[in-house]
């Protein structure tokens, strides 16, 4: 210190520290504004980039009043010197968690945005989130002073340590990421594994992908197991699908009248039930004679997997009254045995025997 502190030196700082928080209070109203008009936009990223500038900006206009007031005050060299790397190193640091958020809330949007339901890839968001982090820790560290080489070298000597040990972390970490690249299954898909597990694929983070079946349980799956499994995956290269519906009628039915009257019953479902694909053409395809009846498959249109199941209760119900309606027999299965003089028969059997005239 050359000289002593004047009230002249505390005036001047205590302004410059007063105007830094009084910049502070205007760019956070300010800040809050516009938050309101982007959330008001159709793009998730503008309300990212405000919510992660509101706890950046007002500290850094803070920042900049206290080096305004120590610019102003006789400090020593060293101790100005101290104090601008302190408020650097703060300042970075707090740009660095900044950055991490607008990335990764980027990164969640585009994951959403790109999900057929409502779902997040976390292993992007979280490996975003550390490499900037991790990249602004560094940069502290070297405007602290302190040469980050020795510590990128003790890094890469650990690395193999720590990869030896963490080996399923890492198998798993890499297939989700393979997962995710490949577009094989993203948020939102639904999937049937060949061991059974089914359902719609919730998140994929970076150790196991999270399935929510239609009974609203979760299923974690290891991302090395999906990545290595046999899946059929319902929603691509589309969601749509088709339902196929097996019905039968007897032998004595008018098989015109039958696929006229089935049309009819598939024309109203898919207009009426929501879920359904109201430009879906019928479709109606004999194909067995059975030992009692003439069996049918009946083609629906679906927009996505878990609809197929209202609409199949509705079609069923839709058709059965309609049959009835149009006296069209949807004949029960029966057996009939044929009984011979000097025979042996089954005691049980007889009852529901009918003799073959």
């Amino acid at each position: 210190m050359n000289r002593g502190v004047t009230p002249d030196d505390l005036a001047v700082a205590g302004i410059a520290v007063a105007a830094g928080l009084a910049a502070a209070v205007l760019l956070r109203m300010m800040l809050r504004w516009l938050a309101v008009r982007a959330d008001r936009t159709r793009w998730g990223g503008d309300d990212v980039i405000v919510d992660a500038l509101r706890s950046l900006v007002p500290w850094a206009a803070v920042a900049a009043g206290v080096a305004v007031a120590a610019s102003a005050l006789p400090l020593t060299t060293r101790t100005r010197h101290n104090v601008t790397v302190s408020l650097t190193a703060l300042l970075i640091l707090m740009a660095s968690f900044t950055a991490a958020r607008v990335v990764s809330g980027l990164v969640r949007s585009v994951a959403q945005s790109r999900s057929a339901v409502a779902g997040s890839a976390t292993i992007f968001v979280n490996i975003t989130r550390v490499v900037v982090l991790a990249v602004g820790f560094l940069v502290v560290l070297q405007t602290l002073g302190i040469s980050i080489a020795p510590l990128l070298t003790a890094l890469g000597v650990g690395g193999l340590a720590v990869a030896l040990a963490l080996q399923d972390t890492l198998a798993n970490l890499f297939a989700g990421v393979h997962i995710l690249a490949s577009k094989t299954v993203q948020p939102g898909d639904y999937i049937r594994l060949s061991s059974a597990e089914e359902g719609y694929v919730v998140d994929i983070n970076w150790r196991n992908t999270v399935v929510r079946q239609l009974s609203n349980n979760l299923v974690i799956i290891p991302n090395a197991k999906l990545a290595s499994t046999n899946m059929t995956n319902f929603s691509r290269p589309e969601q749509q699908m088709t339902l196929l519906v097996q019905v039968g009628v007897g032998y004595d039915s008018d098989l015109e009248h039958v696929e006229r009257v089935t049309a009819e019953v598939v024309g109203s479902v898919m207009t009426d039930i929501t879920g359904a694909l109201p430009d879906h053409e019928p479709a109606i395809r004999f194909h067995t004679f059975g030992d009692s009846r003439i069996s049918f498959t009946v083609i629906l249109g679906v927009g996505e997997f878990s609809d197929q199941y209202r609409i199949k209760h509705e079609f069923i119900k839709r058709l059965h009254a309609r049959y009835r309606a149009e006296g069209i027999r949807i004949p029960a299965p029966t057996r009939t045995v044929a009984l011979q003089q000097g025979a042996v028969t089954i005691p049980h059997q007889r009852e529901a025997a009918q003799p073959i005239v």
